[in-house]
């Protein structure tokens, strides 16, 4: 049985968050029960500004042992990690898109088959997909590294090893091409696309992020010294030739060579300025159906554009 159904009562509460209504990180942190379920968490824990439990997000370990709790915790995917530089995604966040990602597909739906585009170190999208729905998962990849991390998870959680599999990207100009095999089909794809066109502009969107944490919590301008390892990224995870346009556009056009292999063509949008031309872009391509679907994170607002050719 699928965690979201084993974990319904979630539903019934309020939502405070702004999150997906099956989301089970809407009422926040239970940062003691955390800590049983990942004893590392404990050491980040401490009362903020308020007087309320949390931890320091800009510490990239405090980041890290709080996924690995959430996961471990909510999902139960124990040995969760990342190398460092990897790219560590907020849990709650990623949640959402595959929540909203069932929604699109309807719930009703047996065997969902989903690919994950540039997994990452991390697997975040396939491990969630697959404990909360229990879809089948591909995730592809350019690094060796990346997919050999994601590779270690799988092992050391049996329950992945029928329902998550790995698929290695050999040209870094394709991202559908050599990955989708013949007579193969996709209910959905994903994807977390890099958004910085290069490795300055990464350091820049670091520093700012950092700076914006401290600002919301009251606190100085934070060290910046080493913000790769902050909000780090294995290449290809944070940044790439002509940053999030050019990686959009290039996923948009290849995906209409694939459109009777995929069902539903979906990604993140970080810039709501590449939305508009790579919605028009995307009709030009005869896409039959687009749609926006906007995700709510306290302040912050998101967008995954969606797209089909069937």
């Amino acid at each position: 049985m699928s965690i979201s159904h084993r974990n319904n009562k979630s539903q019934a509460r309020p939502v405070r968050k702004g999150l997906h209504p099956r989301n089970l990180h809407n009422q926040g942190y239970d940062f003691p029960a955390l800590v049983k379920s990942h004893p590392a968490l404990a050491p980040h824990v401490k009362p903020n500004a308020h007087g309320d439990l949390s931890i320091e997000f800009s510490d990239p370990l405090a980041v890290k042992a709080l996924n690995a709790a959430l996961l471990n915790r909510h999902y139960n995917v124990v040995d969760w990690d990342i190398p460092e530089g990897a790219l560590c995604p907020p849990i709650p966040g990623r949640a959402d898109y595959i929540h909203h990602m069932a929604d699109l597909l309807g719930l009703e739906k047996p065997a969902i088959r989903m690919l994950d585009i540039g997994t990452g170190a991390n697997g975040v999208y396939p491990l969630l997909a697959c404990q909360i729905y229990g879809w089948q998962c591909v995730g592809s990849d350019i690094n060796t590294q990346s997919l050999a991390n994601v590779a270690t998870i799988i092992a050391n959680n049996p329950t992945l090893k029928d329902c998550f599999t790995l698929r290695m990207q050999h040209d870094k100009n394709h991202i559908f091409e050599g990955i989708i095999e013949a007579g193969e089909f996709f209910d959905v794809s994903v994807c977390n696309p890099p958004f910085h066109a290069s490795l300055e502009e990464a350091l820049k969107g670091s520093r700012l992020k950092l700076n914006n944490l401290a600002r919301s919590r009251g606190e100085q301008k934070a060290n910046t010294q080493s913000p790769t390892l902050n909000f780090g990224g294995l290449g290809a995870e944070l940044w790439c030739k002509g940053g999030e346009q050019l990686f959009l556009k290039k996923l948009a056009k290849e995906s209409q060579l694939y459109s009777t292999q995929c069902r539903w063509f979906t990604s993140l949008v970080s810039k709501a300025d590449n939305v508009k031309p790579l919605t028009k872009l995307i009709r030009k391509l005869g896409a039959v159906d687009i749609r926006e679907i906007e995700m709510t994170h306290g302040n912050k607002i998101t967008r995954v554009l969606a797209w089909t050719f069937i």
